[in-house]
């Protein structure tokens, strides 16, 4: 099984997050399974952590065109499901309806996993802007109800990655943030942006007390397994009902994203970080 990632974040610029990354996906994905990291194309943020540029609604819809692309070329390019690996699911909706095998996204594969494990989900995040966006997906996805306080940490993108040297100042500020959220009535926490995800997991934060920390990454890489093995096996697809998910003539995407030069090169059909068993380019 092949599933292409796909980051917000210019994830091959990081190294750090990288191959935090790298180890959890060697933990927790199955031996069969080959995941293949990708960035966003170079030069996309002047940053490699893309930051406010991501904060802002027409800035995000403009990133959504990677996310769709890359599901396209996935598909061509012989994948068996995609992982967008960040928590606003960025072009989640617009990917699934446009190609057959199974997209996953961070944010909703989170919300659902918590909705099983607990019945008020908080959220730890450090980008505040997020938050309407979040409760506007939840309110896609059904759990608009069971979604409750959202709590920003005070810490940022780079001292998490400078908390890879020094674990235990980010812990302590995760943890406070995670003990507003409870003190608010979340019984299950979903560590916002994934490089926060990545560390806790890193670091064994599972609970605080006894309030579960969702592997958010980990939820997704093991959806995407269970939804390829179920469409193998059972023939479990994707509705294709309704203007969100009912999948537009092929003829017709192709016409429309060359007319808006979105049609991508053939060149362009594979490339990436592989992690299966031991990680090489």
């Amino acid at each position: 099984m092949k599933i292409w990632h796909q980051s917000l974040t210019s994830i091959e610029d990081i190294p750090e997050y990288r191959d935090a990354v790298i180890q959890h996906i060697l933990k927790i994905a199955r031996p069969d399974v080959d995941v293949v990291l990708h960035g966003m194309t170079n030069d996309t943020y002047p940053e490699n952590y893309p930051g406010h540029y991501i904060t802002y609604n027409y800035l995000q819809s403009l990133h959504k065109e990677q996310f769709i692309r890359n599901a396209l070329i996935a598909e061509k390019a012989g994948y068996d499901a995609v992982f967008i690996g960040t928590i606003p699911d960025v072009g989640l909706i617009e990917a699934r309806a446009l190609v057959d095998i199974p997209v996953i996204g961070y944010g909703q594969a989170s919300m659902h996993m918590a909705s099983m494990l607990g019945s008020k989900i908080g959220i730890v995040n450090f980008l505040a802007p997020l938050a309407d966006q979040l409760r506007f997906n939840a309110q896609q996805y059904g759990l608009a109800q069971k979604l409750g306080p959202i709590v920003q940490a005070d810490i940022g993108f780079y001292d998490i990655m400078e908390g890879y040297k020094n674990p235990q100042p980010i812990i302590d500020k995760f943890i406070a943030a995670a003990e507003i959220a409870i003190a608010q009535g979340a019984d299950v926490i979903i560590p916002g942006e994934g490089p926060m995800n990545i560390f806790l997991a890193t670091h064994h934060i599972h609970h605080v007390g006894y309030v579960p920390i969702i592997d958010s990454f980990g939820t997704g890489i093991k959806m995407c397994e269970s939804l390829v093995d179920l469409q193998k096996i059972s023939g479990m697809t994707v509705t294709r009902v309704g203007y969100y998910n009912e999948k537009p003539p092929t003829e017709i995407v192709e016409k429309l994203r060359d007319y808006y030069n979105l049609k991508q090169a053939a060149a362009d059909m594979d490339f990436g970080l592989s992690v299966r068993a031991t990680a090489s380019v």
